[in-house]
């Protein structure tokens, strides 16, 4: 080989290394682009957002619970009746979860005044509420003194009113229009207002009963009456419903309240889960209904649930059992389902769960005085109303604690739920 040729092969010795070495970088380039295009994109999602974005949503996720609380919503007047309660025995707290009639706080049958003996009965039993029956009230001077005499015993015994309530429907349960001493208009059967369809009418009801009883010194009524009447045989119910279709029992019972409220009368709506549907006399024994809960949303009710969203205090609940919704026959002011999953939790009612008189045969033909009274309790009711035997109710829930049966914490729930509507009264 000549020299001319030997330089010719290095000069092509010379290019293939440097097409080589350029193919090389090429396919290196490639390859650690791929590489971090694969690491940006499968490990570090979202890394190619600006970092104060992360910051932002970091900063937001941790302060937000602190500046908007979800759960914790202050309620002062809760807050205040909380305390009133820690500062109460237990004998005091207990006895608020009653309200019995005046014969039963003294032993004196058909009690027409409030004096000494029932200061002395009040300092040992200082109850929530009083209930007057037809033979307590005689005349405006006499129910006006013995009502402004208890007033004045329960704020001097435990520092806080004391719920003076009756029946006072209109009509067939009048304790006081029925009684000519009074000379007070009688606003009649709620069957005739619910029948004229104008809620205007209920309203007026509402506000007449409300006016006399506000000057009388009462501050409670057993009214209105929400039972949807659906039964036609139902003859407890009957004149004392506004009707059989709920949603116009519903506007009557929301403006019956708002006479009553404007007074400064509380009103307690009853008789839930709702008596139209049945037949029998929860006085004289057991009164059961077959529907089930669904039935009773889309009926029943209607007007309990309105009657919650406008508001209500009080809500009585009746020893009438509903075997499709709890699975047994006992009477819903039993039932933790009936008053804390139906009536608490589904209906959504934070006020005072009240029983039913619970000297009726619904309950008596089952349960002694302080059997019922526990058992209630432990369904989630606030109080006892008018039980056949009161001491013993009394004493049965105070041994129900001291034994561990029912927990302090859980008198406390009710006192405190009492105590606040108290406090809107004063």
């Amino acid at each position: 080989m000549n020299q001319e040729e030997r330089r010719e092969k290095r000069k092509k010795d010379t290019q293939s290394a440097v097409i080589v070495v350029a193919v090389f970088f090429i396919v290196l380039a490639v390859l650690i682009g791929g590489i971090v295009f694969a690491v940006h994109k499968f490990v570090k999602p979202g890394a190619d957002k600006p970092e104060k974005n992360t910051e932002s949503v970091t900063t937001e996720a941790t302060e937000e619970p602190e500046t908007t609380p979800v759960t914790e919503v202050s309620d002062p007047l809760m807050d205040q009746a909380m305390q009133i309660a820690a500062g109460m025995t237990l004998e005091q707290k207990v006895a608020q979860m009653f309200m019995i009639t005046p014969d039963a706080l003294t032993g004196v049958d058909g009690a027409t005044m409030a004096g000494d003996s029932t200061k002395t009965a009040y300092t040992q039993y200082p109850v929530g509420g009083l209930i007057y029956m037809a033979k307590n009230l005689t005349g405006t001077d006499q129910t006006t003194q013995m009502l402004t005499n208890m007033k004045s015993y329960s704020q001097e015994i435990v520092g806080i009113p004391v719920f003076l309530g009756v029946d006072e429907e209109g009509g067939t349960v009048a304790r006081i229009a029925s009684n000519s001493a009074f000379g007070v208009t009688d606003v009649g059967n709620m069957s005739d207002v619910g029948a004229t369809g104008d809620s205007q009418n209920a309203y007026n009801a509402g506000s007449t009963i409300g006016t006399y009883l506000n000057t009388l010194g009462f501050n409670m009524d057993f009214a209105p009456v929400a039972d949807v009447l659906t039964n036609p045989d139902n003859t407890v119910i009957k004149d004392r419903s506004f009707g059989s279709d709920s949603q116009l029992v519903a506007d009557m019972v929301c403006a019956e309240m708002q006479g009553l409220n404007e007074h400064q009368i509380l009103s307690v709506v009853k008789h839930f889960p709702g008596q139209g549907a049945t037949a029998g006399d929860s006085h004289d024994g057991a009164v059961s209904t077959d529907k089930s809960l669904d039935d009773l949303l889309a009926n029943e009710l209607v007007p309990f649930q309105q009657a919650v969203n406008n508001g209500a205090s009080f809500v009585m609940v009746g020893h009438i059992s509903a075997p499709a919704v709890t699975g047994d026959d006992t009477p819903a002011s039993l039932s933790s389902v009936m008053v804390t999953d139906v009536l608490r939790n589904q209906l959504g009612f934070h006020g005072v769960v009240i029983t039913d008189a619970m000297n009726m045969g619904a309950v008596t033909g089952t349960y002694s005085s302080a059997d019922a009274a526990v058992t209630a309790i432990q369904a989630g009711v606030d109080m006892i109303l008018m039980p056949e035997d009161f001491q013993s109710a009394y004493q049965g829930v105070m041994d129900a604690v001291t034994g561990g049966t029912i927990t302090e914490d859980r008198i406390n729930e009710s006192v405190a739920r009492i105590i606040k509507v108290k406090l809107t009264m004063a």
